[in-house]
């Protein structure tokens, strides 16, 4: 009955389309960009709907939600030949068959986070040239719906995770999601990537939490759960959407959490005994009580008479109040010395503010969807199985030093176990699962704009990755698709691209589900419709690989 009311629904734009489509397949020339913008202004009547280069209203659309300036700095960098700014899930609809009649590749943006900056630029073609394509901005997108008597919520994907904590702070200060730290995120990407937070070792990935979801397939239709089957469903809680379709919407579960939480950040340096702990850290945060949440932040720094050293911030908080914080940590890590003064009791809402370096601004901040500054990043990951230990902790933070002078590096540790142990790998697309302790994120941020300077920081960059592979995860290397790297390899062969090249950097990022993975690409997006550098191909067999 559901997939009926859904097809019921597309019906009259499906009829709209059809006409559409006949004139932008028609015998009137021009280009593909030329047909895609015909069919789409004859399919959806809305102002301000379409963005073409060398106007106002495209740098506008391009540069809002940007958040990586290396992407668009980037020579090897091809911009969209259009911008698409949809508001109603009928213009995600009508844009994708339009630019599948129109032959062209879609990429969507909903916060303009994505490390590599996939979702508003693309990588230029071995032989130099690229192929036209659309960014389609979901941003206005973003309306959050709630059933109090289920703890549920609906929302659409162009919302940002600080929109979606405000909404629930709002409604109730003993609920809350598992999602990530910085409030600007899009969850289109966010969630259907994995989502890892605060709440992750209590109530496990935002992935984990989502009942259902609405997407877009390559035939422009709008497709709930039941009518997108249970496989498609699978894969995108984990492996992105963006390969498979353009998800719209999420129907998520919310968390009981009490209405009082604790904060604290405790500094050390490597003269307050930072290895030590850190190295203690690693051994027992896996199995904290699954109310404390402890990560690690990792830089180089000065002590007070200009030693070189590390600073170790120990950034945390309890579902709870002081007194009970203080009296887990004292029986799970006492070695840290937590005090009552170093604690501070909030709201869920207050501490996730204070996670983003906010505490004390008004909630009215998570709001502000601008980016926060105009710089560019570099990021990698890693996954922990074995504690690396004081003598190669010892190594690592010699690395960073010697590199301290050229490039500020910053290394942030993230506990697993809890629930994170409990589901299993293959539950939904993402894998990283039990026997990881935790995960390793290296990130790197500046504000020069010279291209050797940006190649600078990257090498930097691979230098400290190369150097940390002794310590992580092997065969294979695991990631983490959410920060993603296309240092590890990259869809070069366009939509040709073939399972076995593509396993090289699939399999770090979804191990043994990366072959289930394709294999549901190949039934939802057999001809590699929704193609990018790092979206999984469909599935062939053995010989045609």
């Amino acid at each position: 009955m559901a997939k009926q009311k859904v097809m019921l629904r597309l019906l009259p734009l499906l009829l709209l389309f059809s006409s559409s489509l006949r004139t932008c397949s028609g015998d009137g020339g021009g280009t593909p960009v030329q047909l895609f913008i015909q069919c789409l202004t004859n399919a959806v009547h809305a102002p301000n709907l379409l963005a073409l280069p060398n106007t106002a209203s495209f740098n506008s659309a391009l540069l809002s939600s940007f958040q990586n300036q290396r992407s668009l700095l980037s020579p090897d960098a091809a911009k969209p030949s259009v911008i698409v700014s949809a508001s109603s899930e009928s213009h995600v609809q009508a844009t994708v068959s339009c630019a599948r009649a129109a032959n062209l590749d879609i990429r969507t943006r909903s916060g303009g986070h994505d490390y590599e900056g996939m979702s508003y630029t693309a990588a230029r073609s071995v032989t130099g040239g690229n192929a036209p394509f659309i960014t389609l901005d979901i941003s206005a997108l973003r309306s959050i719906s709630f059933d109090a008597t289920r703890a549920t919520a609906w929302v659409q994907a162009g919302a940002t995770v600080g929109e979606l904590y405000y909404a629930i702070g709002k409604k109730s200060a003993a609920l809350a999601f598992p999602a990530g730290i910085c409030p600007t995120i899009g969850l289109g990407g966010h969630f259907s990537g994995g989502g890892i937070g605060t709440l992750t070792r209590k109530f496990g990935l935002s992935a984990d939490n989502i009942l259902d979801a609405r997407i877009v397939d390559a035939q422009g239709r709008l497709l709930d759960r039941k009518a997108m089957g249970e496989d498609l469903f699978w894969a995108i809680r984990g492996a992105g959407s963006a390969g498979f379709g353009i998800a719209v919407a999420f129907k998520i579960r919310l968390v009981n959490i009490p209405p009082v939480v604790t904060t604290f950040n405790v500094v050390r340096t490597l003269r307050q005994n930072a290895t030590g702990l850190v190295a203690r850290w690693e051994e027992i945060a896996h199995e904290f009580d699954t109310n404390l949440f402890v990560r690690v932040i990792a830089q180089a720094s000065k002590e007070s008479d200009g030693t070189e050293t590390i600073q170790i911030t120990f950034n945390s908080f309890y579902l709870g109040r002081r007194e009970e914080l203080l009296a887990v940590a004292l029986r799970s890590f006492p070695e840290l010395g937590l005090t009552a003064a170093d604690c501070t009791e909030r709201s869920w809402l207050e501490s996730t503010l204070f996670f983003n370096g906010d505490a004390g601004k008004p909630a009215e901040t998570f709001l502000d969807r601008k980016p926060a500054s105009n710089s560019s990043f570099k990021g990698k990951s890693d996954f922990v199985k074995v504690p690396i230990g004081a003598g190669g902790l010892e190594n690592i933070w010699r690395f960073m030093m010697e590199a301290a002078t050229e490039e500020p590096m910053v290394l942030i540790l993230e506990p697993f176990g809890g629930k994170m142990s409990e589901i299993g790998e293959d539950a939904i697309a993402f894998p990283h699962r039990k026997g990881n302790l935790y995960n390793i994120q290296y990130f790197m941020r500046w504000f020069e704009t010279e291209e050797a300077a940006i190649q600078k920081h990257l090498e930097w960059m691979r230098k400290l990755y190369a150097f940390m592979a002794p310590y992580v995860s092997g065969e294979p290397r695991a990631a983490y698709y959410n920060y993603k790297d296309i240092d590890l390899g990259r869809n070069v062969e366009g939509k040709g691209t073939s399972y076995s090249s593509a396993r090289v950097w699939g399999e770090k990022y979804f191990k043994g589900n990366f072959k289930r993975l394709a294999a549901v690409k190949s039934k939802a997006d057999p001809g590699n419709f929704f193609w990018n550098e790092q979206s999984v191909p469909p599935q062939k067999p053995a010989a045609a690989a």
